[in-house]
């Protein structure tokens, strides 16, 4: 049995969930989300905790009963807290600029490369840092990638987009494996 899937899930004061046949709305001071539910995992809510039960020990069944209340309890949290990813830009004349619904990145090409942010994404931008924030985890979490990837970080003198946790890999250069 799922470890994750047992565990019910704390509904905080401002949040409704509505559980509906085919999806869970969940709305909160910062938004609403809607999570596609599954045939076999249903929900149940009661003393303001939901509990995600399986229908069967099938294995698609106990595979979504962990995923599915992951994916709720992220929900939960987008709505009353939200989420951020933070992006460092590395180099010698990199730069970021935030105006309006995009991103101005100059990360050494030879034009500024503009970066149209979707509904519901806010960035900011802090220097050499860029913050990407929103309700949707998995939304900011691609975003952040796709900003990424414009320039991602080189092995030999770490210029690029990383995140701020990520640590690049270093390498050598041409006279380092010489003596």
């Amino acid at each position: 049995m799922s470890r994750i899937g047992k565990k019910a899930l704390d509904v905080p004061t401002g949040v409704n969930v509505q559980i509906g046949t085919d999806s869970l709305e969940v709305k909160g001071p910062k938004g609403l989300l809607t999570l596609p539910a599954h045939p076999k995992i249903s929900y149940r809510q009661e003393d303001g905790k939901i509990l995600v039960e399986r229908a069967d020990d099938s294995r698609i069944a106990r595979a979504q009963h962990g995923l599915r209340r992951t994916l709720l309890a992220n929900c939960i949290e987008g709505v009353t807290k939200g989420f951020a990813k933070t992006l460092e830009i590395i180099g010698v004349g990199y730069k970021v600029q935030v105006a309006g619904k995009s991103v101005v990145l100059t990360v050494g090409y030879s034009h500024p490369v503009e970066f149209t942010l979707p509904a519901g994404i806010e960035a900011k931008a802090e220097g050499n840092k860029l913050i990407v924030s929103g309700i949707d985890k998995q939304m900011v979490g691609e975003v952040a990638a796709r900003i990424r990837r414009v320039r991602p970080p080189e092995p030999f003198k770490g210029k690029g987009i990383k995140y701020e946790t990520e640590t690049i890999r270093r390498k050598a250069g041409k006279s380092g494996g010489k003596k």
